[in-house]
């Protein structure tokens, strides 16, 4: 079976939206790696010299490769990337391998089979 892995740099008052909208097109879980901290065009804004950075998350996903780039589009629709400025950006890369997916595999059959 062919997967990707989807990673979602947002912000963390967007987080509980972009996995809300990934599990709505098909995502099973996600894991969020907290208090990442990304530099956009412009630098950071400084108080005092004290960086003023909101606090984003990394959550990565992975998917099944037929619904990934509906996933994709999901998650940069609730995360308003487009939109706004800074709000985040969204990836995905082909996986080679991988091991510790049988718990969700009747899912992902699931999935499958309501698409044929």
């Amino acid at each position: 079976m062919r997967m990707k892995l989807i990673v979602a740099l947002v912000g963390d008052d967007r987080t509980d939206a972009v996995i809300e909208a990934a599990r709505a097109g098909g995502a099973t879980g996600a894991t969020v790696i907290g208090r990442a901290r990304g530099e956009g065009l412009k630098p950071g804004k400084t108080f005092l010299g004290l960086d003023l950075h909101a606090v984003g998350n990394a959550v990565l996903f992975v998917v099944v490769e037929t619904r990934a780039r509906d996933i994709l589009e999901r998650i940069r629709d609730a995360g308003r990337f487009e939109e706004d400025a800074g709000a985040g950006m969204a990836f995905q890369i082909a996986i080679e391998d991988a091991v510790g997916l049988t718990t969700q595999m009747p899912v992902i059959r699931e999935e499958l089979e309501s698409m044929l």
